[in-house]
């Protein structure tokens, strides 16, 4: 049973609720039907705008007393205080409440808690003076040594039947996306009987806030998680964080903590810092493993260490986990108590196939037209179209003459080049450092090419735009204005000009085009859209729902965005399944 003496130094908001069933139901979840219980008073943003019953402070208390405004003395409730939110009409509206107007302080509720019998009479008389105590008035924040003294001593048992109290898992998700890592968290949760309760969510991207708000429309979205104060966070037992990647992917300029996104681990270690969770779940791109020889890995698991945490990490692929998405990711798991085993997870496969949507609208493009009369559907399955290396699995632009006719003689040509361009005697023999892809004189191809038309069939393709006419580059070494030794190329006009490859990972409309029987290539936002699937007897791009299938997120998901926010997100979000399985292992070494 809850005694208030020993909680003498917590605090209360006392409020009330009036008497119509509709309104306790509200507050339980049971109108309309929500996952979790909701309190709400009148929020007044200043001493100018005072409403009746409306408080100012955006205190969190530890609990919540609440009574009937008809039946005070057996109809009073006693319930912890997880978090809070200010919504406004439209959000109290998609909440169910009735007829709302203006502001509202709205507090997520725990289970009710069975407590010693109070004399309610006697509470609200020190609230109300006056003893009217069965109209609302302004919510008071009291101590629990003030209710303890209006405990009523001459009840035998308590008023209250209260169901017992469930076992929250409470957690914060920084850097969250569109929320992949907290619902694979929530899953695990749920299957271990916990129920998930988020107190915190930081997000900066826009487009990704509106998807948050969109899936969690009673929680509040922090923004900048540098200007949170980690003291002002609610306890929670679990921190969540796909901290930014861009600073070590090899999609980017893999500056580390030298580039600004680097250091939002530091956010994390900040927050861990102060509020000493029981456990974490990080994740990043596998780039981080070796970035800086390893340096930068070690930096955060020393930060860790520091932290008393156990922890393990693994870089593991989506697809082992029932996802065709190939997509390997670190993903760093610690506690308090003992180390989270991260080997030995079982195995799922899934296709292309159990994920792709059909009857979809496909695309009609010059590009794709060429490419159909060229090739049939089939033929294209797993097909990247490129003009870089990757023998009979890619479809180049002289395959499909797009910038002019090409001979026979001509294709075998710029094959060759593609190829040796990348050999490391040339850059010997330039006397540069080693480039993947070096321009190559008349001389140099003559060596490894030979044919009577050489230079003219060089000029043409020229021409027409399959090869460029070029200096070497030449690397530069230099410290940036954060004294960070960086590198660059730029052209060495004191080398000859040879011929080059007209090369581009993202030249054309499409980059691949998938096979059903296969999986998906790493989900990357900037090519996302030249991602191509047949459909209906012709070609088209993923859709988001299906993009959404590939990251493993529930169909009821709402993502209401532009297909190029939609393919941003997606090519920056987790893969839930993976986090699920990562998260039991988490669940299973801590105790809530």
């Amino acid at each position: 049973m809850f005694r208030y003496i020993d909680n003498k130094d917590r605090t209360f908001l006392f409020g009330a609720y009036r008497g119509e069933k509709s309104q306790l139901e509200w507050i339980l979840g049971e109108h309309p039907r929500r996952y979790e219980k909701l309190y709400n008073v009148r929020f007044n943003k200043d001493l100018f705008s005072q409403r009746r019953g409306g408080i100012i402070s955006e205190q969190l208390p530890d609990y919540i007393l609440i009574y009937n405004t008809q039946n005070p003395q057996q109809g009073y409730h006693l319930f912890p205080c997880i978090s809070s939110s200010i919504k406004e009409e439209h959000d109290m509206e998609a909440l169910g409440y009735p007829s709302p107007n203006g502001s509202y302080m709205v507090y997520s509720l725990g289970d009710e808690l069975l407590s010693e019998p109070l004399d309610m009479q006697k509470l609200i008389s020190k609230v109300l003076p006056s003893g009217e105590f069965n109209v609302p008035f302004s919510p008071a924040i009291l101590k629990g040594k003030d209710i303890a003294t209006t405990v009523d001593n001459t009840m035998a048992q308590p008023i209250l039947a209260a169901t017992p109290q469930d076992k929250v898992l409470r957690f914060v998700d920084l850097f969250a996306g569109i929320g992949g890592i907290r619902g694979g968290l929530e899953q695990a949760a749920k299957e271990k009987d916990l129920i998930p309760v988020c107190v915190m969510t930081a997000e900066i991207k826009p487009y990704a806030v509106r998807v948050l708000k969109d899936n969690h429309p009673t929680e509040t979205i922090t923004g900048d998680i540098t200007k949170v104060d980690a003291k002002n966070i609610p306890d929670f037992d679990v921190l969540c964080a796909g901290f930014p990647c861009q600073a070590f992917s090899s999609a980017g300029k893999r500056q580390g903590f030298a580039d600004t996104r680097g250091t939002m681990f530091f956010e994390v270690e900040r927050i861990l810092r102060e509020k000493q969770p029981k456990g974490f779940i990080l994740e990043n791109v596998e780039g981080l493993v070796n970035h800086d020889g390893g340096k930068t890995l070690r930096v955060i698991t020393d930060c860790l260490s520091a932290l008393n945490y156990k922890f393990d990490f693994r870089v593991l692929n989506s697809k082992y986990f029932g996802v065709p998405q190939e997509r390997k990711r670190i993903y760093i798991v610690g506690s308090k108590f003992e180390k989270p085993d991260l080997n030995n997870f079982p195995v799922r496969s899934a296709k292309l196939e159990d994920i792709l949507e059909s009857g979809k609208p496909t695309v009609d493009t010059p590009f794709v037209k060429t490419l159909l009369k060229h090739f049939s559907i089939e033929q294209l399955y797993g097909k990247s179209i490129k003009d870089k290396r990757g023998g009979e699995d890619n479809i180049h632009s002289w395959d499909l003459e797009i910038k002019g006719p090409v001979s026979k003689r001509q294709k075998k040509l710029l094959d060759t080049i593609l190829t040796e361009r990348r050999k490391k005697k040339w850059a010997e023999i330039i006397g540069i450092d080693w480039m993947d892809g070096m321009p190559l004189t008349l001389d140099q191809i003559r060596t490894f090419f030979v044919d009577a038309e050489l230079e003219h069939m060089l000029k043409d393709l020229t021409s027409k735009g399959y090869l460029k006419y070029e200096h070497p580059k030449k690397l530069i070494r230099e410290k940036n204005a954060d004294g960070v030794m960086v590198t660059h190329r730029e052209y060495d006009t004191a080398k000859p000009k040879g011929y080059n490859i007209v090369a581009g990972k993202l030249s054309f409309e499409i980059n691949k085009v998938m096979s059903p029987e296969d999986i998906s290539p790493t989900l990357v936002a900037m090519d996302m859209q030249k991602l191509y699937v047949g459909d209906n007897g012709g070609l088209r791009r993923l859709t988001l729902r299906e993009g959404l299938r590939l990251c493993g997120y529930p169909d009821d998901i709402k993502f209401n965005v532009t297909e190029k926010e939609g393919f941003d997100l997606l090519g920056n979000t987790v893969v839930v399944p993976v986090i699920k399985a990562v998260a039991e292992r988490l669940l299973d070494v801590i105790t809530i």
